[in-house]
């Protein structure tokens, strides 16, 4: 499996206008984790600023296609998807 990092936002169209609830992105965050999980995805975590309308989400998957195709079905729209490896101080 890959890792990934994709991004939400506002300034650029990919994160909800205005200001939301955590509870309304815990929402839409489950709902990308349930059809995420169906495609073969993981949804790690999310990074968010419910403030500044950003998020950066952590995912694993056998691509970014994969991880694109669950961002579309569960209509969670992103700017980018980018591959990434995970580092620790112990890697360095």
């Amino acid at each position: 499996m890959k890792y990934f990092i994709d991004t939400h936002d506002v300034s650029k169209g990919y994160f909800p206008e205005g200001e939301i609830s955590a509870e309304e992105f815990r929402q839409a965050f489950n709902r990308f984790d349930k059809v995420a999980e169906d495609i073969g995805v993981t949804a790690l975590r999310a990074h968010v600023s419910l403030k500044d309308g950003k998020a950066y989400c952590f995912t694993k998957g056998v691509d970014a296609e994969a991880v694109r195709r669950a961002h579309e079905e569960a209509e969670f729209p992103f700017d980018s998807i980018t591959e990434v490896t995970t580092v620790t101080g112990s890697d360095l």
